[in-house]
């Protein structure tokens, strides 16, 4: 380490003695290995965002007294169950033995009241993907996820079938220039919606910072498995939405709530993490009690995200669809990273978080996609209490990122594209069909939870292109 002086440190900000004091001692003890650049660097990066630098004993000391931490709120610690509470599994033959270890995990946590395990299921971080946990007065920032309120939009067009092979032409320009796909940058237009009014941007001060990105991420979509859709959906008899059993367009969209929530998911999981101290392997379940401030504020944020994330689904399906001159006969949208306040069958006020879990309440509508090559169901719930009223939210991942990425080549995946006749804008391998379970079998599994209304199958999709 190049020798660190305190008029460095004003430099870059560090302008309290106390500070200075603490930083030089700590650095001469535990960064002798970092050159003087590295250190200053990593000094400013810690004055500018000093929440994300709590988790590590060595950077916590210096982010608490930037922050200007007196004793915050204390830490409580808690032990797990002796045994889990009562959790369904449906479809666990499909289900890897890391998912169901991870969802038994979260079943032996003290404020956990009762889990589900829907069939799409594979390990995620904190609860599995298809876990769904109902918990006494508590919500795990980590257990809704990083992407809160990611959901599905389907817009039912009333064009005829053959509608998307003739303006194919048209819908690729608007996917092309109406869509914005990856991290950074957003669309050519200017986005506007009621959410960036919100009043919680300006109530809670860790937001404010974050609201010029909202502004121009608003209407686009992530990376990953995002994506926006062009298909056909065949309708089927007596439907709940009561239009005529027969083929229609329709527009499909997967895709959360961008930079905001995954902002608002690390801020709270490190709060949650600091007050509430778990056995280790549980520690990222960590939970923020609904009666204390800070758990009233993530509910707010969370609630912000799900709205922004809405928001974007809005401007996606307004867009496209005023490009192209068509209207929406009938929408359909539901949410699955989120928590909600609900009521068990035996009268007990829970929360139920679903992370990649779809709501499933008696008569409520929602999509489960397959691939981009394979259907997605519009579905209706039975409300199923055993199943914490969810059903799964999609196919499910079948193979990680990188080892889809190792076993299919762009050429196999072109030709697995032709063969279902669908063209795909951007995309990567690590989406290629192949990477997701069985959608028949995944459906199949939860006939008991949900009436399958329609099927909609692919025909020009959009993804990011790394």
């Amino acid at each position: 380490m190049g020798n660190l002086r305190t008029k460095d440190l004003s430099k870059i900000g560090y302008h309290n003695d106390q500070l200075r004091s603490l930083v030089i001692g700590i650095a001469s003890k535990n960064f002798k290995h970092h050159s003087k650049e590295q250190l200053l660097d990593l000094l400013v990066n810690i004055k500018n965002n000093p929440e994300a630098f709590l988790h590590d004993e060595l950077t916590a000391k210096i982010a608490e007294k930037v922050i200007g931490k007196v004793d915050g709120p204390a830490f409580k610690t808690f032990e797990l169950r002796d045994e889990a509470v009562f959790c369904q599994t449906y479809g666990g033959k499909g289900i890897e033995s890391s998912a169901k270890k991870q969802m038994e995990l979260a079943n032996l946590l003290p404020v956990s009241v009762q889990g589900a395990l829907m069939p799409d299921a594979h390990m995620g971080f904190g609860l599995p993907i298809g876990g769904v946990l109902a918990t006494d007065n508590v919500v795990i920032p980590y257990a809704v996820g990083m992407d809160i309120g990611c959901r599905m939009a389907l817009s039912i067009i009333g064009e005829s079938e053959g509608f998307i092979k003739r303006w194919d032409y048209q819908i690729k320009q608007a996917l092309k220039n109406q869509t914005h796909f990856g991290m950074e940058g957003g669309l050519d237009t200017r986005q506007e919606h009621e959410v960036l009014d919100s009043g919680v941007f300006n109530e809670i001060a860790f937001l404010k910072p974050l609201q010029a990105k909202a502004v121009r991420q608003l209407g686009t979509s992530g990376n990953g498995n995002h994506f926006v859709e062009f298909g056909e959906i065949e309708l089927f008899a007596d439907n709940a939405m009561g239009l005529p059993a027969k083929k229609y367009a329709a527009l499909l969209t997967h895709s959360g709530s961008r930079g905001l929530g995954s902002a608002i998911a690390r801020h709270y999981t490190q709060l949650a993490m600091n007050t509430c101290k778990l056995p280790r392997h549980a520690q990222q379940l960590a939970w923020l009690d609904m009666n204390t401030e800070a758990g009233q504020e993530y509910w707010l944020t969370m609630t912000l995200a799900g709205d922004y994330a809405k928001a974007c689904h809005e401007r996606i399906h307004a867009n496209l669809l005023k490009a192209l001159g068509l209207q929406a006969l009938h929408v359909v949208e539901n949410h699955h990273n989120f928590a909600w306040k609900d009521t068990l069958a035996d009268g007990r006020q829970v929360i139920i978080h679903r992370k990649g879990a779809t709501p499933a309440h008696r008569g409520e509508m929602g999509i489960i996609p397959g691939s981009m090559t394979t259907p997605a169901y519009l579905i209706m719930g039975k409300g199923i209490d055993n199943a914490l009223f969810s059903a799964s939210h999609g196919a499910g991942r079948a193979m990680s990122r990188q080892k889809a990425k190792d076993s299919m080549s762009v050429s196999t995946m072109k030709k697995l594209l032709s063969t279902a006749g669908v063209t795909l804008i951007g995309g990567t391998v690590e989406e290629n069909p192949l990477a997701y379970k069985d959608i028949e079998a995944v459906i199949a599994a939860q006939h008991e939870l949900v009436d399958i209304q329609g099927k909609f199958l692919p025909q020009i999709v959009r993804m990011n292109k790394e």
